[in-house]
């Protein structure tokens, strides 16, 4: 269930603490009268039984116009903040526009609850009460199942407490042991081997638990939410089964970041689960990462054509700092502005720009594929589309449609950086002497930064990149040395990392 709020009590969800007020970033926006997505104009777009009709008009003010419900999301500056949390569960992909009532009500069920229940649904398909692909559906979608497996793992999960210290060391010959106790038996060769995935599987997840403790303590500590542990804990238990269920990206720092908002919004632990885990369907494949590759390595290239496009001057004075690889910008490409934001203006950030990447079908497609990057339409998808049809697509997708570049992965976000980017041009080209000058510059927008401004500009450096996209007849945005060039033993790389690093410890210690 999404906690309930009136206009008023934004600022309580996210309430700073006093002594704190003077280290956070200033908020610029503020929720207004008749600006934001009210409760009223969102229940008006549900027919009877509970369809969402994304693209229904709704009744605006005279000066926008007839607008789609998620234009409608953009232009109103934002959500009202007591519909935030189950705007989100549909701009996420959390539930399909075309469901009911009841069908996203048992849905949310399915989502919670535990084996019990499981043993119930189990006895009514024997029985012959439902449907075989109804308890199918039931057995893949369980957070409390999925819970209860980490707590026999871990039995003081779920006791409102955390983990900060480790409970496992990362030693080769404990995880040999583990891996050796559990082949041991009289299993068949089939069975071991599946023992052994699984125990490895089990030593990687309790390897990282400590970590996630110790950035729940580190995670948006100047609010008042977080001084309650049974808070920090319900953090800590959605990210540590978020870690066991996608144990191929496991946990990685930042992942907190996104999560935070979620638990604050969503009363019910599995309700915030279920949010974080559709908006890592977006961002997953940032956190992957090897010993010589970053999985943020493709949107960092991606800005870095974009901006060798719009302001080839700039791009030629970064690449000459070595910062071609525009390592600067992985903070606010991985945990999208969170840090550079207030929480109030990070998430009216987040929204918008979820309202203007809006894919109508996210949420059946995300049945059949885990990324995000996966679900645009095809060329013959597209080509059938018509208007009606494109009206329910967000503003910015909506143009990459139309534009023929529906099959694009780079995100809003993107722009967004590069907007930031070339708002300090001037700064950049006269200041800028080295790599750690340029993330001293950039990084000094935390102060300062307008969320509505940003996404503005945002929008402008996407036209005029896809305006010489089209006449160039060429959508490629990386020159083929930069990939190979982007290892851990480059030395470009590495003094990225090191001025980086070396920020990150500064703003640390700021808080």
């Amino acid at each position: 269930m999404m906690k309930s709020s009136t206009a008023g009590e934004e600022d309580s969800r996210f309430e700073i603490r006093l002594e704190c007020q003077g280290d956070v970033p200033k908020t610029h926006f503020k929720p207004r009268a008749r600006k934001t997505l009210s409760a009223r104009r969102w229940k008006a777009a549900f027919s009877q039984d509970g369809h969402v009709d994304i693209a229904a008009s709704l009744a605006l003010p005279a000066t926008y116009g007839q607008q789609s419900a998620v234009c409608l999301l953009a232009a109103y500056l934002g959500v009202h903040p007591s519909i935030k949390g189950v705007v989100w569960e549909f701009l996420l992909g959390c539930f399909d526009p075309n469901s009911t009532f009841d069908e996203r009500n048992k849905l949310r069920q399915r989502r919670r609850f535990h084996n019990k229940l499981k043993r119930n649904y189990q006895s009514f398909w024997v029985e012959g009460k439902i449907e075989v692909a109804e308890f199918d559906d039931f057995k893949k979608e369980q957070y409390e199942t999925w819970k209860a497996e980490c707590q026999n793992m871990v039995p003081s999960m779920g006791n409102g407490k955390f983990i900060t210290a480790p409970i496992i060391m990362d030693d080769d010959q404990m995880i040999k042991d583990l891996t050796t106790n559990a082949d041991s038996g009289d299993d068949d060769g089939a069975t071991s081997s599946i023992d052994s995935v699984l125990a490895e599987k089990v030593t990687q997840w309790k390897l990282g638990l400590h970590q996630i403790g110790l950035d729940v303590i580190r995670t948006d500590r100047a609010l008042v939410f977080y001084e309650s542990e049974a808070n920090q804990a319900k953090l800590w238990n959605v990210l540590a089964v978020y870690a066991w269920v996608d144990h191929s990206i496991g946990y990685v720092q930042g992942m907190n970041d996104i999560c935070s908002p979620m638990v604050i919004l969503m009363e019910n632990e599995a309700d915030a689960f279920w949010c974080f885990e559709r908006a890592m369907r977006r961002l997953r494949e940032n956190f992957r990462s090897s010993a010589t590759s970053l999985g943020v390595q493709s949107q960092l290239s991606t800005l870095a054509g974009i901006i060798r496009a719009i302001d080839p001057k700039l791009h030629e004075h970064l690449e000459e700092l070595d910062g071609g690889q525009y390592l600067f910008a992985l903070r606010m490409l991985m945990v999208l502005f969170r840090r550079e934001l207030s929480v109030v203006d990070a998430l009216y950030l987040w929204e918008v720009m979820w309202a203007m990447e809006y894919n109508p079908n996210i949420s059946s497609l995300y049945e059949v594929s885990r990324s995000r990057s996966d679900v645009a339409p095809n060329e013959n998808a597209v080509s059938r589309m018509d208007t009606k049809q494109l009206k329910q697509y967000g503003k910015y997708e909506r143009k990459l449609i139309k534009t023929g570049h529906g099959d694009q992965k780079s995100t809003l976000v993107v722009f967004l950086v590069a907007s930031v980017i070339e708002a300090k041009k001037k700064r950049l080209l006269k200041e800028a002497k080295g790599p750690e000058d340029v993330v001293k510059i950039v990084g000094e927008i935390t102060a300062s930064l307008d969320a509505k401004k940003a996404l503005r500009d945002a929008l402008k450096i996407q036209e005029k990149y896809l305006r010489k996209a089209s006449s160039s007849f060429c959508f490629s945005f990386v020159k083929p040395s930069f990939h190979s060039h982007m290892h851990a033993h480059d030395l470009g790389f590495q003094t990225w990392l090191t001025a980086y690093s070396a920020y990150l410890c500064m703003q640390a210690k700021q808080l």
